[in-house]
Formats: C-alpha cells, structure tokens, sequence
C-alpha cells in the first residue's frame, strides 16, 4: 500500500507539472521515476485519482485533476451515500459484510471504493449486502479506522 500511495503521488505531480496527453506518455514518466506498472494499474490509479481529459479544442486532450472543491464535494456526496443507506458490518478475515437499506447496496459500495480505496481492493454489491474485499496486508481495524475519517461516529 505504500508503494501505492507514493505512485499516486508521483501521478498527480507528473500531471501538474506536465501537459500529459495518453496513459501511453504518462507511463513513459512513470517509468522515468522508477514505476514501471501497466496500463490497466495505471487506469485505476487515474480512476482513484478522479483524473478527467479535458479538451484543447483541435489540439486534442489532456489529463487533469480535480479542484480541491470538486474532491470535497465528491466526498461530501459519497459519505452522504454511505451513511444513508449503511445499517451494519461484520468482518471475516479479510472480507467485510455491509448489510444495508434496500436497496442501497450499490450507492455504498461506489462510496467504499472511492472512499477508503488504500484498503479495499473491491467491493460487490448485492440489493441490501455489500461484500467488501480488503487487501491481503489490511485489517478489519484499519478498514473501519480508514472509514470513520469520513464517517466518524461509525458503529460496527
């Protein structure tokens, strides 16, 4: 997870201090500062980024990140999902089951996966169940730790 967090770092300096136009190039600048990942690693980063390509009119695109305010008000939005629709958790080993509303299943898992993404690899979502897979190197504490920095009066 370190070496993740510091690859996400390298990306968002790559793309402020670049006009970087295709995964293809940004590789190419991640393999200049030692990460050498592929195109699909390189997808979800962007994804867990919420980089977006923006128009140069006939120039083309590039890629670019999201204002601080845009981040809050995603955030925001995703705790709001969350706590709507969250009734309880149980975890087994590395597998988290978040019962939910009817229903809401699906609006939380989107906000687990863009919440507390350094932890959980993945999540599924049933109607009123969420299964969330956590890393193999992370806990059930660090998974509700991670959530209560948005979420903090969290019960299990």
């Amino acid at each position: 997870m370190k070496e993740r967090a510091q690859r996400l770092k390298a990306v968002k300096k790559i793309i402020r201090e670049n006009l970087v136009t295709s995964q293809e190039e940004l590789l190419r600048f991640l393999q200049e500062h030692g990460y050498n990942i592929t195109q699909a690693t390189l997808s979800r980063d962007l994804k867990v980024l919420k980089v977006a390509k923006l128009s140069r009119g006939s120039e083309g695109y590039y890629y670019a990140l999201p204002s601080e305010e845009e981040r809050k008000e995603s955030e925001r939005n995703y705790v709001y999902d969350f706590t709507r629709g969250y009734v309880s958790i149980k975890f087994s080993h590395n597998i988290g089951v978040i019962r939910t509303l009817n229903g809401h299943a699906d609006s939380v898992a989107i906000a687990l996966d863009n919440l507390i993404d350094d932890v959980v690899l993945g999540t599924i979502a049933g109607d009123d169940t969420v299964l969330a897979v956590l890393d193999q190197n992370a806990t059930a504490d660090e998974f509700m730790s991670s959530l209560r920095r948005y979420v903090p009066e969290l019960e299990e």
